[in-house]
C-alpha cells in the first residue's frame, strides 16, 4: 500500500508556471509506473503523462511539449512541471502510482488557470 500527497497547486495566470509534486509514503522505486491524472468540472479524469521504472515516458497531446514529468526514488516524489499554462489546464490533479497489480491515488489538488 502507498499513500500520495499532491501539493503545488494554485491559481495561476495563463501563460504561467507551476510545478506539482507527489509525495508517496514509502520507496517508489519499486512502483512500477507513477503518473499524473487531471479532471476537470464536467468531464472524464484524463491522463496527463505516465513514467514508469523503465523511464518510458508518456504525455497526453494536450500536455506534449509543455508538460515535463520527472521522478526521485531517492526523495519517493513525482513532479510536474507545467508550463505555458492554459485555461483548459484548469483541472483537479491527481497523482497515481500503480504497484502490484493495483492502482493507488491522491486526494488532488486544484490548478485554476485565469486571469
Amino acid at each position: 500500500q502507498v499513500q500520495l500527497v499532491e501539493s503545488g497547486g494554485g491559481l495561476v495566470q495563463p501563460g504561467g508556471s507551476l510545478r506539482l509534486s507527489c509525495a508517496a509514503s514509502r520507496s517508489i522505486s519499486s512502483i512500477t509506473d507513477m503518473g499524473w491524472f487531471r479532471q476537470a468540472p464536467g468531464k472524464q479524469r484524463e491522463l496527463v503523462a505516465r513514467i514508469p521504472t523503465d523511464g518510458t515516458i508518456i504525455y497526453a497531446d494536450s500536455a506534449k511539449g509543455r508538460f515535463t514529468i520527472s521522478r526521485d526514488n531517492a526523495k519517493n516524489t513525482v513532479a510536474l512541471q507545467m508550463n505555458s499554462l492554459k485555461p483548459e489546464d484548469t483541472a483537479v490533479y491527481y497523482c497515481n502510482a500503480l504497484s502490484n497489480g493495483l492502482y493507488y491515488w491522491g486526494k488532488g489538488t486544484l490548478v485554476t488557470v485565469s486571469s
